[in-house]
């Protein structure tokens, strides 16, 4: 089942993928997209907020710790 923190990870390796074609084609949306993401972590380690967990979060619920 899906929850926010693996949908966002699984988000993010979709738009670093997708980056990545882009730039691999010489698209400078490539290198736009790669800088988003490199703030979006920043942002994330700075303030320890993400903003795309906490969407997905009221959409999909926190995942549960089996551990």
């Amino acid at each position: 089942m899906l929850c926010a923190e693996k949908l966002q990870r699984l988000m993010m390796a979709g738009v670093l993928i997708i980056a990545y074609f882009l730039m691999s084609i010489g698209s400078i949306y490539g290198n736009i997209l790669l800088f988003f993401v490199i703030a979006m972590i920043v942002l994330w380690a700075i303030t320890d907020f993400c903003p795309s967990i906490w969407t997905f979060s009221k959409l999909f619920g926190h995942c549960k710790n089996y551990r």
